[in-house]
């Protein structure tokens, strides 16, 4: 079979297992488990502290003793077990183990997938610049398929999605103990523990421009999970006054909107990095998140359908803007040698704590504006919009930095 066809399954799979419930799973436990706004927000936190520390544990692993296509199947396998049982359980203290553990060997994957996607191609004479990101767009097709197809099978409250996710990630497994070896590199110098856990990339806190953008990655990773963890249930809180709209029939395909936004997006930051430089583009990232939030504050599923599908647009760009983008302004920045460990600690900042603490502290805000068991989603969604304009004023003013075009066009060829 066809290398690239082969990549392209590997990513699909991925990125179906974590759409079938990541959108979804906020409505369930909410609606039909009934937790509070904290409790979910610290399931979604798992994800964050997961974040922390497995991907640089596991890399370790892949990059000294065992080939990275078995510890990528190995994760999967243990993630497909744990995802089963989760659809079996209902008490909220059991659940959140569950999904702790299931976060502690899925997060790592998402680095594993790509890893093994670079060996192969490297190892069959592929351009990795050119040939990864056509295979990398699967993943995110994947994700929106996973979640139509909960959407249509009407599972979004129901714990058939985490079943749907299990078979998946066993497909996955068994399907990575197929792909072409990838043994560790065998390298003269063993890196030190402390540059394997990406902790060497510290040094780049001593640049001020570095450690205001690694700190606004952070607050920014803040805003990466809140709405998918309330979303969902946002939706369904529609269903008095529009019980029939398609908003909350089918909030899955309407949420969906946002991820189909994100692939075009992705395609365009090229462009717009060399036009506006890193400083401008994540400025319009902040705005994104400004007008993302605001939207769901005004909008509804009857005459402000618009607005909630022009905030799933602006996901895209609120995303990816500041994900992709910071994740190329740290390559560009990052000595060669400290390359790896300065993405881990982006990742950390920003999908580690950030994630971590914005789960948890949009709990206890989504508690506050419960009364009587009814969310007042007007203040919610308006109090996150506020804390995104807040950081769209601070940012420019304490971020130094002078665009350079040309800078961005010699990233570490």
């Amino acid at each position: 079979m066809n290398i690239r066809l082969r990549l392209v399954i590997m990513n699909f799979l991925e990125f179906f297992i974590w759409g079938s419930w990541l959108i979804s799973i906020g409505g369930y436990l909410f609606n039909e488990l009934h937790f509070s706004g904290v409790q979910v927000g610290s399931i979604y936190g798992t994800m964050g502290i997961a974040s922390l520390f497995m991907p640089a544990l596991l890399g370790i692993v892949a990059d000294r003793w065992i080939n990275a296509e078995r510890v990528l199947g190995l994760c999967h396998i243990a993630g497909a077990i744990l995802l089963f049982w989760a659809s079996t359980v209902t008490s909220f203290k059991m659940l959140y183990l569950i999904m702790f553990f299931n976060a502690m060997v899925f997060m790592p994957t998402i680095a594993l997938n790509n890893t093994v996607s670079y060996i192969i191609l490297e190892n069959k004479g592929f351009n990795i610049v050119k040939d990864f990101p056509p295979i990398r767009v699967w993943g995110t097709v994947g994700f929106i398929v996973a979640m139509w197809m909960v959407d249509l099978c009407g599972w979004t409250k129901s714990p058939l999605q985490l079943y749907i996710s299990s078979v998946s990630a066993l497909v996955l497994g068994i399907y990575s103990f197929t792909m072409p070896k990838c043994p560790p590199a065998k390298t003269k110098e063993k890196k030190s523990l402390i540059s394997s856990l990406g902790l060497d990339a510290f040094v780049l806190f001593k640049k001020r421009k570095m450690l205001v953008f690694f700190l606004f990655a952070m607050l920014l990773g803040a805003a990466l999970q809140i709405t998918n963890a309330f979303g969902s249930a946002f939706m369904d809180d529609f269903k008095t006054g529009y019980a029939d709209s398609f908003g909350v029939k089918h909030s899955n395909l309407l949420i969906s909107i946002s991820q189909m936004s994100e692939t075009l997006f992705i395609l365009t930051i090229p462009f717009f990095l060399r036009k506006f430089g890193i400083k401008r583009v994540m400025l319009i990232s902040i705005f994104a998140w400004v007008f993302r939030f605001g939207l769901f504050a005004v909008g509804n599923p009857g005459s402000g359908l618009i607005l909630l599908i022009l905030s799933m647009i602006v996901y895209g760009m609120a995303f990816d803007f500041f994900n992709i983008s910071g994740s190329l302004f740290v390559e560009k920045e990052a000595d060669i040698k400290i390359r790896a460990s300065a993405q881990g600690l982006f990742m950390l900042m920003t999908n580690g704590l950030g994630a971590f603490f914005g789960t948890l502290i949009s709990g206890e805000v989504v508690d506050h504006f419960t009364i009587n068991g009814v969310k007042n989603w007007t203040s919610i969604w308006f109090s996150f919009a506020g804390y995104a304009l807040l950081l769209g004023i601070i940012f420019p003013i304490v971020f130094k930095y002078k665009h350079d075009p040309k800078a961005m066009e010699n990233i570490h060829h």
